[in-house]
């Protein structure tokens, strides 16, 4: 899991990517930034289109992503901010844009993929947690979609440290991730030692509290 300090670093590094137009840098720090704080995924982030993204009421609409499924995912005020921001460098920059894409290339067209993979790569090595492998351009180590990994199970490590019951509300993150069964959500915590360790506490907890009350 990416700590939060090496977020903030990723992001930051992102802001600084050279560019002709000096575009790059804010929509990758921003594009990055929003799967950390969404665990969206990096399919579902360049899909936007700016009628998808609702500034005001902070809600973002992902229509038909994977398993063709839509949903709505609020995002925090602070991120309404940041996508704002975002998006008035994005209009001053294109006054004329032809495109609906939310997130833009320096060339006004929608970012893909390949090129939001391909940036991640650059700024993880620059911070150091991505090696050079000779004969791979982007390297090898932590990738873009390990980042909604990232947010799923902080999620859930947050809900057992803050004595939430999972069981209840596991399924309110199931929605907001666009997972298809609630099964694919608990698949984390096998996946992650310290939820594992935190989830069979949890269960002996509950198992002597019954033993008490009996």
């Amino acid at each position: 899991m990416y700590s939060n300090e090496e977020i903030e670093k990723l992001v930051g590094a992102a802001r600084q990517l050279r560019s002709s137009k000096g575009f790059r840098g804010p929509t990758y720090a921003t594009l990055f930034g929003l799967i950390a704080v969404t665990g969206m995924r990096i399919s579902e982030v360049v899909s936007l289109d700016r009628q998808d993204v609702d500034l005001e009421e902070r809600v973002i609409n992902i229509r038909e992503s994977k398993f063709r499924k839509s949903r709505l995912v609020p995002v925090h005020a602070t991120t309404r901010d940041a996508l704002s921001d975002y998006a008035e460098k994005r209009d001053r920059m294109f006054p004329m844009i032809q495109t609906a894409a939310f997130f833009v290339s320096e060339r006004g067209t929608r970012v893909t993929h390949w090129a939001a993979r391909d940036n991640f790569a650059v700024v993880s090595r620059q911070i150091g947690i991505r090696k050079k492998i000779k004969g791979k351009r982007v390297g090898c180590g932590p990738r873009l979609h390990d980042m909604r990994h990232r947010f799923a199970a902080q999620t859930l490590v947050d809900w057992y440290r803050a004595g939430i019951n999972v069981e209840r509300e596991i399924h309110k993150l199931s929605t907001y991730l666009g997972h298809a069964h609630v099964n694919d959500t608990y698949w984390y915590l096998e996946a992650v030692p310290e939820l594992l360790q935190l989830a069979t506490q949890r269960l002996m907890q509950e198992k002597k509290e019954v033993g008490d009350d009996d």
